[in-house]
């Protein structure tokens, strides 16, 4: 895939549209809803999903749509290309003002991501990962797609850090909660083995880890939505992704996350969680 690609510039088309929604409703007055497992949504989650929809369906009627709020919709070559939405990825960060959410958007060919982007519209950050081309920064600045064509210059080269010893690693996970007792054991297992440990970012954080700016994140209570994006990112970046057995992540894992900046990390960090 490359950047003048159809299907790379109507990527960058539904996260411009995606953009537009979440900063028109940032810091207003939001109603907060909780859906199943006590998880906040908003109009805004909703209104993004339905339109980006409404848009893969207008162009591409014969592709696979997953995405959080609305059940998965299949298309006639439905192994062939899936769109995988997350509309608001951070929503507990969308409705307290923090410019840490993102959209999440992947394009999966035959299982597997090809690309993927984390878009941050308060920023104006677009952080994109292709399938053996690379991984990239867009500062968008509400403009992106009608200087696709033009201005290459636009995408920064984005790479993981060099940090291979745990003792020397920054650690992150979105919230200490959404661990079991059993799972929050073992990520003190590797907390007490690294210098740094935060909290916070969602999505954002993975972009922070393929900028070279976190060096492991360890999650859970994860669904293929939260993570289809991340995989082209973080890996085209140097980067790695897995379960927490060191597995593959795939539509059907069982929401247990492991990114590390390389692979030499991501084994130290496997040794630790697992023995």
């Amino acid at each position: 895939m490359l950047f003048n690609d159809d299907l790379f510039i109507f990527a960058m088309q539904l996260a411009d549209m995606a953009a537009g929604i979440s900063r028109r409703n940032f810091r207003q007055n939001l109603v907060i809803n909780n859906k199943p497992g006590n998880f906040p949504v908003t109009q805004a989650d909703l209104e993004i999903e339905t339109t980006l929809r409404k848009m893969i369906k207008a162009r591409y009627p014969t592709h696979t749509i997953i995405g959080e709020e609305f059940a998965n919709e299949s298309g006639i070559s439905a192994k062939e290309y899936t769109w995988v939405i997350d509309p608001i990825d951070g929503t507990v960060a969308f409705t307290t003002g923090k410019p840490t959410f993102t959209t999440l958007i992947a394009l999966v060919s035959n299982s597997t991501p090809i690309l993927g982007i984390i878009d941050q519209p308060i920023l104006g950050e677009r952080f994109i990962g292709i399938n053996k081309n690379g991984a990239y920064l867009s500062l968008t600045n509400g403009n992106e797609t009608s200087r696709l064509n033009s201005d290459l210059s636009i995408y920064q080269g984005i790479q993981t850090s060099k940090t291979i010893n745990p003792a020397y690693a920054r650690l992150n996970a979105s919230t200490p909660d959404m661990f079991t007792a059993d799972e929050l054991y073992k990520f003190d297992k590797l907390k007490s083995q690294v210098k740094v440990c935060a909290w916070g970012g969602d999505a954002y954080a993975y972009a922070m880890l393929a900028c070279g700016q976190i060096d492991l994140i360890m999650e859970s209570q994860l669904q293929y939505y939260d993570v289809a994006a991340l995989i082209p990112i973080i890996t085209a970046s140097g980067g790695i992704i897995t379960t927490w057995d060191g597995e593959p992540i795939t539509s059907d894992f069982k929401g247990q996350c492991l990114a590390s900046s390389n692979a030499e990390l991501q084994a130290c960090a496997l040794k630790i969680i697992n023995n």
